[in-house]
């Protein structure tokens, strides 16, 4: 099995709960595909007493079938046989060669019987050891009109709470569904939870730990390149090839005929919102604009109507880790913009969706077109924003208060800001090119007209320091003395 990369955090707070002298309900939720089932199962090496994972698209019938096979895997001794009922001594009960009692177990016909079901097995096992049950992709368990989130409710709180030998574990990859019914809970699960774990997408550093264990050869250039298609997700890294170049994965993955990538997107959205067309919609019309864009021109484009729908679409793709939303430096809250991050989605609309069939080297032949050019740099743009802390840490402010923004206007647009508490702010231009960026006259007179908008609108007082944030750098010649800070893409591969 493959090592555990990163996550140390999470491990450690995982398996201290092995220590606890009370029971902990512990709630883990983030990206699909993220890691959030490989995380618990390396943090427990599989020692569970009962686990469960929901079914996609099952209705409640087959979901408790899924249970009553589940608890006949984890408690095998613990059903009666045919044979057993046939004895002269069965009455009702079956006896196991320790002559402890047995239990029936029958397939539950709603989840308050498959939770009493559970419980009366594990008041079997009289060890001291804690019992660890893991309930994976709880949001597909919840099917309409089960009840399973008040049977699950009952038995944390009539039951599970009230011992100290208990941990159980939800996870789900629908994070807003983990919010608003685990988390933020009105009702009988109100501040129940006693850990909440939110597994984020791979650093960069991380990313590269994960190809090395893959035996990779990449430079950083090419690591860089997967990021911007693929993003820090551990199972799509998974599937890279690391005996190809990174420009051979992203071809055979994406574009050729049988490649994953092809259905991965609609697959995706599916898989974590009920009624998800409304959720890419949202999506396709982000993607359209780079600096993202507000409210009401989010309706027009996505043709979707502004009310509650809206809002509670937003919220889920935004605790999903697939947009965001931030504020204009110097505008109000009402002025939000909301923007796409996720690499894949972005990296599909602009070339997979309408790739050829037929051009199995559609990637190779589009690389330095002009649309290569567009993603790359949105692209690049989105790792720093996805890396502030590494940014941060090479322009030593990591011990500075600071706000991070974007800000633009008619005239111009500055996708990240650090404000500092030290009265300077470094206004970043992001670059990402194949050898060191040169800063020509027409860019130069660009950059200036940038800074000198910036101080005339935003009438900030603060020193103002030009940070270039690229590839390779900045060539060295006659404009490149305008930039104070100049970083290179090895600082985002930082811890």
């Amino acid at each position: 099995m493959n090592p555990l990369i990163g996550r140390k955090k999470e491990l450690d707070k995982l398996q201290n709960l092995l220590k606890s002298n009370k029971s902990a309900f512990v709630a883990i939720y983030g990206r699909r595909r993220v890691g959030k089932t490989f995380l618990v199962r390396k943090a427990f090496d599989f020692q569970f007493t009962f686990q469960l994972t929901g079914l996609f698209k099952a209705n409640m019938k087959k979901q408790l079938s899924q249970f009553h096979a589940a608890l006949l895997q984890y408690f095998p001794l613990n059903h009666t046989t045919t044979a057993a009922m046939s004895r002269p001594d069965f009455q009702g009960i079956t006896w196991s060669q320790d002559r402890q009692q047995i239990i029936e177990i029958e397939p539950a016909v709603d989840w308050f019987m498959a939770f009493r079901q559970l419980i009366q097995l594990l008041e079997q096992q009289k060890t001291p050891d804690k019992k660890v049950i893991f309930l994976d992709e709880l949001p597909w368990l919840d099917t309409h009109g089960s009840g399973f989130l008040s049977a699950l409710e009952h038995f944390w709180n009539s039951w599970a709470s009230a011992r100290n030998d208990i941990v159980l574990i939800v996870c789900g990859s629908a994070a807003s569904w983990m919010v608003k019914n685990l988390i933020r809970n009105k009702g009988g699960l109100h501040n129940r939870i006693t850990l909440r774990l939110k597994i984020a997408p791979f650093t960069l550093a991380e990313t590269e730990l994960f190809l090395k264990t893959k035996h990779s050869a990449y430079d950083r250039y090419s690591i860089l390149l997967l990021y911007m298609v693929f993003g820090g997700i551990p199972f799509y890294l998974e599937q890279i090839d690391t005996g190809q170049s990174a420009m051979q994965n992203i071809n055979e993955l994406c574009f050729e005929s049988t490649a994953p990538f092809r259905e991965e997107y609609a697959d995706l959205y599916a898989s974590l919102f009920k009624k998800s067309e409304r959720h890419i919609a949202v999506v396709e019309a982000l993607a359209t604009k780079r600096k993202g864009l507000n409210r009401k021109e989010l309706v027009k484009l996505s043709k979707l109507s502004d009310g509650g729908g809206l809002t509670r679409i937003l919220k889920e793709l935004e605790e999903s880790h697939f947009i965001r939303r931030y504020r204009s430096f110097g505008k109000k809250e009402k002025d939000s913009l909301y923007q796409l991050i996720d690499f894949y989605s972005l990296f599909y609309l602009n070339f997979i969706k309408n790739a050829s069939l037929d051009d199995e080297n559609f990637w190779i032949n589009a690389l330095e077109s002009p649309l290569f050019n567009t993603w790359s740099g949105y692209a690049f743009e989105m790792v720093c924003l996805h890396h502030v802390r590494q940014i941060k840490k090479a322009l030593e402010i990591g011990g500075v208060q600071t706000s991070v923004y974007s800000w633009h206007s008619p005239e111009a647009q500055i996708d990240l800001i650090i404000d500092r508490k030290d009265q300077t702010i470094n206004l970043c231009e992001m670059k990402f090119s194949i050898a060191p960026f040169k800063i020509d006259k027409n860019y130069a007179a660009n950059l200036r007209n940038k800074i000198g908008r910036f101080k005339t609108v935003t009438k900030t007082r603060k020193s103002i320091f030009l940070t270039m944030i690229s590839t390779y750098g900045v060539s060295n010649n006659l404009h490149a003395s305008m930039v104070q800070k100049d970083l290179t893409m090895e600082v985002l591969f930082e811890q």
